[in-house]
């Protein structure tokens, strides 16, 4: 909307009056004066303030000289409106903290997807009613003017919604933390489709500005790279300055205001005059283009050697101005750096930030002075490290040539910390390396025996049927000769190999395990430094987080390091903020929820959902229920006509998968089985039609920009949904929508629409999954393996009230190994791929490796067995229609899956992590 101008008052927008305090005019409504609009209203103590609409009014002039109050204008005035308390809430948390004193928690990740901050910020804040209150004198909403916010682009998928939750739980439990990472200009990439294929294109996200941040030039950081060692001394060919900016973190009915603090980089020299004078313009730009590379993209592409280095590059610059920020942060207060265990531990929020181990180390020892073991003692005391997959991709091992290269003091450093690591495995107690190194080579002589054995009985069955064969004198004599040589040449063989056998250190290869320097197995002579080791090794605490992740990783990815320090390993369940995604983004069921209640405690206390149980049984309340998931149903069919311009009825199921497109995450699987429902349709009969269940498919999620099998994924439902939408005998039967450019927002329109929810993970890969948690606190039925957290969303809301499929994780190693022989093909697997094949959906020889990749065996290995669970999941997709033809029974377990899942609160994440792995204490404010 935008409004007129007041004639003759300089141009500034004035706010409308409640509709009975105007007076109808021939010239229309009257607005007041401008002294009228400065006009400080009375408050309850009787000294005076800024009326809200009038603040609002004074930042349209002056901060944003808005000559027309646009929704998008008056947003921006709301927002640095609310910009102004939280830095005063900000201020006054930290000046508590600073004479407090108390330990803090510092969350180290690449990502923080925040979403939009605007209704967040205000409804945290207990200002939603003013705030209101004061649009409404503009003619607008706060829900109307939240939409021109742009989502900050600081992450792509869960890892960064979680590091998201995780600040605002720590916040709303008074927890003194910040948030450290960087401040992405481009973020990831914006996703948009074209002729039906994914393009990426830069996320301009901070071109109208940023009011939720607070630069901090006075808080600046050098950070090095490449160079060279003189000893231990390092002296960097290049440096960047990291620059500070803050996003204070409101806590939920607190006055506690947390951080996240982001860092630009910035060059030592922002133009060479000199070289630009000379006309070598390139070489005068050259180091600020270098430092622009550092905070431009989120997981810039690493398929070159380039890319690789800027991403470890990224790595280490946020971690090291995070470190060197924290520090002197700390000797404000306190010289003696022995303490910093008692007053900070770092989460390294998965393998990305891991080379804190390394740094923390450099600052101690390089810039501290501090003694290798002292200062090892202080880091081992003060990191933390959460897993948060088992990918092999994403345990991130870095050629040592590249580690050498970009920062070779941290190589070195990592060398001396492996070194001191394997001397300490072999001290273990019950000389642990030496007893496995015996193991081993006892395992090697039986081996060895029993194959010696085996040879023996071969041969003396052969020389037995020689001579039996042998018909004269001479013939016998060679037989027994050919025996006993033969004989004679196995005893050598066998003497050979346990001399060779002598000559192995089985100490030296137990300790292999160990290392975090490890040979490449796919490249013979290439070293690497391995991430996730390094993260181990140098923490004090390490953490799953699902309890089936938490096993994985104690039995498949560091199984050597449980043996030895099976203290450190523990699980942590995900949970997400309760407040933006249940509270905030389903307002409507929000309110439901508070009225059966009594009490809107719940938002903070997740616990008290389980009051909801006894209103499953009330048909009214079940008719309301409805009445809410039908209204946001409706919002999102008009969000999805705006953006594809795809209309789809708000009758059918409005069946959802949304998330990161990987092929582990199985959205290939999805696609077939509509494939095959579009097919069947079209076959059927009128009278058939009317006994099918009409659905909405809807998926949304971004492919990799270098991730070839995930972008013909994309285009694929792209294509599906062009022909499944444009076929009039299909009708409302069947839809098909692929929404791009998913992120926070566009989740938050989708999933308090959604009915059922799609986790469908190969069992064993999914470390947990947040998605999963927010569709089930809104009432949305999962249909899902037994992987992450839908194992723990069942024993909450009762595994009769998911549609559960699949293999189990124990099984997946040895179907992964029998794969190239599985030939129990589903036939609806079989007609749904050979359309494909056909060109049905267009694109035939583009799609060719995709569908061979799972089909065909020659050329793929179907690595996360959709074939093997196909069947498994179509029956589960019978069962799915079959219940929600009884809609009663439907919303019945709908409110209980609302009921059931307060467990997966944030707060509850937090808590635990506060008191089991941080030793932090609450911190708050009279």
């Amino acid at each position: 909307m935008q409004l007129a101008l007041a004639s003759g008052r300089c141009g500034l927008p004035a706010p409308r009056r409640p509709a009975a305090s105007r007076r109808p005019s021939a010239r229309g409504p009257v607005v007041p004066s401008v002294l009228e609009i400065n006009k400080p209203a009375s408050t309850a103590n009787g000294s005076r303030k800024l009326d809200l609409a009038d603040e609002m009014t004074q930042l349209l002039k002056y901060r944003l000289a808005a000559p027309n109050a646009d929704t998008d204008k008056l947003y921006q005035s709301v927002a640095w409106s609310v910009h102004n308390r939280l830095v005063d809430a900000f201020d006054k948390t930290q000046e508590h903290w600073k004479k407090e004193d108390p330990k803090h928690v510092y969350y180290l990740s690449a990502e923080f997807l925040m979403g939009r901050t605007l209704t967040n910020a205000v409804h945290n804040m207990g200002l939603q009613g003013e705030y209101a209150q004061a649009l409404k004198q503009f003619g607008e909403t706060l829900e109307g003017v939240h939409g021109a916010e742009t989502d900050a682009a600081l992450g792509n998928g869960g890892l960064g919604r979680l590091a998201a939750c995780f600040l605002d739980s720590m916040a709303t439990l008074d927890l003194p933390g910040w948030g450290y990472g960087i401040r992405y200009r481009y973020g990831m990439f914006k996703q948009a489709i074209k002729d039906g294929l994914q393009v990426e294109l830069p996320d301009y996200w901070l071109d109208n500005g940023n009011p939720w941040e607070i630069r901090r030039p006075e808080t600046r950081f050098k950070v090095g790279f490449y160079g060279k060692l003189d000893g231990d001394k390092w002296v960097p060919d290049e440096e960047v300055i990291a620059e500070a900016y803050d996003v204070p973190i409101p806590g939920y009915g607190t006055k506690t205001c947390s951080n996240l603090r982001l860092w630009d980089a910035l060059p030592l020299v922002e133009l060479d005059l000199d070289a630009f004078n000379a006309g070598q313009y390139e070489k005068a730009v050259e180091q600020k283009r270098k430092a622009d590379d550092i905070a431009a993209v989120l997981y810039p592409n690493d398929a070159t050697e380039y890319g690789k280095e800027l991403r470890l590059k990224q790595q280490f610059f946020f971690v090291s101005a995070s470190l060197q920020d924290t520090i002197a942060r700390y000797l404000e207060k306190h010289s003696d750096l022995a303490g910093l265990p008692d007053k900070a531990c770092f989460q390294m929020n998965d393998t990305h930030p891991t080379i804190a181990v390394a740094e923390l180390m450099r600052l101690l020892i390089d810039v501290h002075g501090l003694p290798f073991d002292k200062a090892w003692a202080i880091t081992t005391k003060s990191l933390a490290y959460t897993n948060h997959t088992v990918m092999p991709e994403a345990l991130e091992k870095w050629p040592v040539a590249v580690m050498q290269k970009l920062l070779p003091r941290h190589m070195q450093l990592i060398e001396q910390i492996n070194d001191a690591w394997l001397a300490s495995v072999k001290v273990q107690p019950r000389d642990h390396a030496a007893s496995k190194g015996a193991k081993l080579q006892a395992a090697k002589k039986a081996e060895r025996e029993a194959a010696a054995a085996a040879a023996k009985e071969e041969r003396a069955k052969a020389a037995a049927a020689a001579l039996e064969a042998a018909t004269t004198p001479e013939a016998k004599a060679a037989a027994e000769a050919a025996a006993k040589q033969a004989e004679e040449e196995a005893a050598a063989v066998l003497k050979a190999l346990e001399e060779e056998d002598a000559k192995v250190d089985y100490v030296s290869e137990v300790l292999k395990s160990y290392s975090v320097i490890q040979e490449n197995q796919w490249n013979k002579g290439e070293m690497l430094v391995n991430m996730a080791y390094l993260a181990v090794v140098g923490s004090f605490a390490v953490n799953g987080v699902a309890a089936i992740h938490s096993e994985i990783i104690k039995t498949d990815i560091f199984p050597q390091f449980v043996e030895l320090t099976p203290e450190k390993f523990q699980n942590k369940t995900n949970g997400v903020t309760l407040r933006r995604w249940l509270a905030y983004c389903n307002p409507e069921l929000s309110a439901l929820i508070t009225e059966a209640l009594g009490t809107d405690a719940w938002v903070k206390d997740a616990t008290l959902l389980a009051g909801l149980k006894p209103f499953a049984e009330d048909a009214a309340f079940r008719k309301r229920w409805r009445d809410v998931k039908f209204a946001k149903k409706a919002a999102l069919a008009k969000h999805i006509k705006e953006v594809t311009g795809y209309e789809v009825s708000t009758q059918p199921m409005f069946d959802v998968q949304v998330k990161r497109i990987h092929e582990y995450k199985r959205q290939f699987m999805n696609a077939i089985s509509i494939i095959y429902r579009y097919k069947k349709i079209k076959e059927m009969s009128p009278e058939e039609r009317k006994k099918v269940v009409p659905r909405v498919c809807i998926f949304g999620g971004k492919a990799a920009s270098a991730y070839y099998m995930a972008k013909k994924i994309v285009a694929l439902l792209v294509a599906i949904a062009a022909k499944v939408n444009n076929d009039p005998e299909v009708g409302d039967l069947l839809k098909v929508v692929f929404l791009p450019n998913y992120n926070v927002s566009e989740a938050e329109v989708i999933i308090p629409a959604a009915e059922l929810s799609q986790h469908i993970s190969t069992a064993g890969t999914e470390a947990s999954g947040t998605s999963n948690m927010k569709f089930a606190l809104n009432g949305s039925f999962i249909i899902g393996t037994m992987d992450g957290a839908n194992i723990e969303i069942g024993e909450n809301t009762g595994f009769e009230n998911l549609f559960i499929f699949g293999v189990k994780a124990e099984e997946i190693n040895r179907l992964r190994e029998e794969r190239k022989d599985f030939k129990d093909y589903d036939p609806r697997w079989t007609e749904a791929l050979e359309w494909v094949k056909a060109g049905a959906f267009g694109r035939a020889d583009y799609f060719d490796d995709l569908v061979a990749s799972v089909n065909d065996m020659t050329r793929g290995n179907d690595w996360f067995l959709l074939a093997n669970d196909f069947a498994s999941y179509m029956d589960a997709q019978d069962e799915v229609d079959k219940l929600y033809q009884d809609q009663e029974e439907w919303t019945r377990r709908s409110i209980l899956y609302t009921a059931g899942n307060g467990f997966f609160s944030s707060d509850r994440t937090i808590d635990q992590y506060a008191k089991e792995i941080w030793n932090v204490q609450a911190c708050r404010q009279a």
